[in-house]
């Protein structure tokens, strides 16, 4: 084994503003400072960062012109009500939606996120 655990980072227009975001989803706490940011749950697992890059284009879901990339997958125990707080913390929902065990949204900076049940 070469590393000790994975670290996520996601480039994005406004670190602290998408840092956010997810923490309020997550429960974690934010360490934010210029341009960067990283997100943490309070036992100090691993941890997802993001960079702050000048024009920053958002992935263009579904299509590819601006490929996605990465996505994350958030578990959680009802779609319907994790959809209404996320959409409440600034998250987007597009209009395809290509499952019905899971649903696809957007964050602030328009990468794509799922909400998928177990």
């Amino acid at each position: 084994m070469i590393a000790m655990y994975p670290s996520f980072v996601m480039d994005c227009p406004d670190a602290g503003v998408l840092a956010r975001f997810y923490a309020e989803i997550l429960g974690w706490k934010v360490e934010a400072r210029d341009g960067w940011a990283d997100i943490k749950p309070e036992d100090g697992g691993n941890c997802i960062s993001f960079q702050q890059v000048e024009n920053f284009k958002p992935p263009s879901w579904p299509g590819q012109d601006v490929p996605q990339q990465m996505h994350l997958d958030v578990m959680v125990r009802d779609l319907d009500e994790a959809e209404a707080e996320v959409l409440k913390l600034g998250a987007t929902k597009p209009e395809h939606q290509p499952g019905t065990t899971f649903r696809v949204l957007q964050d602030p900076a328009g990468h794509p996120f799922c909400l998928c049940v177990d």
